[in-house]
């Protein structure tokens, strides 16, 4: 399969709400109301972790499926530090990102330990968004 390219486009209703598109999906994106945001949508940390727990979930059956295991139960918790006064004043020399995430497998399955571990191994390997969060990807900022 050939590369694709992803797209998502919008436009910033207030200094803490913006609307965007990506494919048919209208994504409300908004800030936490103890960082000044009025709480009517996640907040871009937010959709940060859970679109890795979503990409973990979908490579996880995917892996499963090839390695012949069963998931009669797979839930995954997401959980990142970061410092609110990096991004709000500028006056910070630490990481304006998160500082680390830590990502919990609770799975039920009739798999041992040792299977688990390569599943999870794979897994890891294979998941676009762990990837963009682990490896610097350029990024290019226009006006």
């Amino acid at each position: 399969m050939s590369n694709i390219t992803i797209s998502h486009s919008g436009q910033s209703i207030s200094a803490t709400k913006f609307i965007g598109h990506s494919r048919n999906f209208e994504i409300t994106i908004a800030q936490r109301p103890s960082l000044g945001g009025n709480d009517d949508a996640a907040a871009p940390i937010e959709y940060t972790l859970a679109s890795l727990a979503g990409c973990l979930n979908i490579v996880a059956h995917i892996v499963a499926k090839e390695l012949n295991i069963e998931l009669k139960s797979l839930k995954i918790s997401v959980n990142g530090t970061i410092n609110p006064n990096n991004f709000l004043t500028g006056n910070s020399s630490q990481r304006v990102g998160f500082t680390d995430v830590e990502v919990k497998f609770d799975v039920d399955s009739d798999a041992d330990q040792k299977l688990l571990n390569k599943w999870l191994e794979i897994v890891e390997q294979r998941c676009p968004v762990s990837d963009n969060l682990i490896n610097q990807t350029p990024v290019q900022f226009i006006v």
